[in-house]
């Protein structure tokens, strides 16, 4: 599926991941869309062998995670009041555990939305926001505890990332033949990846401005490092004996124009972002159910428990 494959680029990963959905709307395009600005959640559970659905729940989409004694996790952003933000992009991401049949099983193992009431005390996670990674890691901590995680992952894997802070952090998956130097093939990814997770975080328009300017910076921003990068690539190019070495040279250095041209088409950028002023929440609604979510809340079936699939 096109989603899945944007979101696994790599071979052994996407051979080790939970096998996708199986329903009619897997093939539609909206659907991809959907999945595509979850993978963030998905893709991760998936590499440690956990099905995961999309559906609809009371505002907004949650991603639903089978377990394998027949519970499963709802992650999903806030839905009373609900999100105003996109799919797969809230303010933050509350998870809990359930089970079909049990309904004294019921346990949050994650919540880091923000609280609509100015005096309740905040959990201890509030302040990762719409972050992934801390949810991924929340997770992998109680499911190891709960001896739930069809793949376990590695124990380094666990210690929490403030949003603020920038720590590589390698994806290992277990299995993978010499994961070590697996991780280390990924690190400068992960240090986006990091960045990335940092801007979903981030507080304020100017704390997203400020991470802007470490891309968008003329003379040391990841763009101009980028463009070098290219060009260096395209000079080692020109050191081999076959002619194609001068034709992927060409190439790359039209790779490292276009991205020192992107630069200057977005030099504005930082300062456009620093300027916007917070969202202010429409009022709340009589019904959340005459809200129109942005995608299609019927398009999947309910889902149902494992055991009656």
């Amino acid at each position: 599926m096109a989603a899945d494959e944007q979101s696994t680029p790599d071979a052994h990963r996407a051979a080790r991941l939970a096998p996708l959905p199986n329903h009619r709307n897997v093939d539609t395009s909206w659907w991809q869309e959907l999945w595509r600005r979850h993978a963030h959640i998905t893709t991760p559970l998936r590499e440690r062998g956990l099905e995961c659905e999309i559906e609809f729940g009371l505002s907004a989409y949650i991603v639903r995670v089978s377990l394998p004694d027949d519970s499963y996790l709802i992650i999903s952003p806030p839905q009373e009041p609900p999100s105003e933000r996109p799919p797969g992009n809230p303010e933050g991401w509350i998870a809990t555990r359930e089970h079909p049949d049990d309904q004294a099983l019921f346990e949050v193992l994650y919540d880091s939305a923000p609280s609509g009431d100015p005096g309740a005390p905040q959990r201890p996670e509030a302040h990762h926001g719409g972050s992934a990674r801390p949810l991924i890691e929340a997770i992998d901590h109680r499911l190891t505890q709960l001896r739930l995680l069809p793949h376990p992952v590695v124990p380094h894997e666990g210690s929490p990332v403030h949003p603020a802070q920038w720590t590589p952090h390698p994806r290992q998956v277990p299995g993978v033949p010499d994961t070590a130097d697996h991780a280390r093939n990924y690190v400068y990814g992960d240090a986006i990846l990091a960045l990335t997770d940092r801007l979903n975080g981030a507080e304020s328009h100017a704390d997203a401005a400020a991470l802007l300017h470490q891309i968008l910076d003329p003379i040391n921003g990841l763009l101009e490092r980028l463009s070098e990068f290219f060009e260096a690539a395209g000079e080692k190019a020109k050191e081999a004996v076959e002619d194609d070495g001068f034709d992927l040279s060409y190439d790359l250095a039209d790779a490292a124009a276009e991205i020192r041209n992107l630069g200057e088409v977005l030099h504005v950028a930082e300062d456009r972002m620093r300027a916007l002023t917070p969202l202010v929440p429409a009022p709340r609604l009589p019904s959340t159910a005459a809200r129109a979510p942005s995608l299609p809340p019927r398009a999947l079936p309910p889902a149902q428990p494992r055991h009656m699939r």
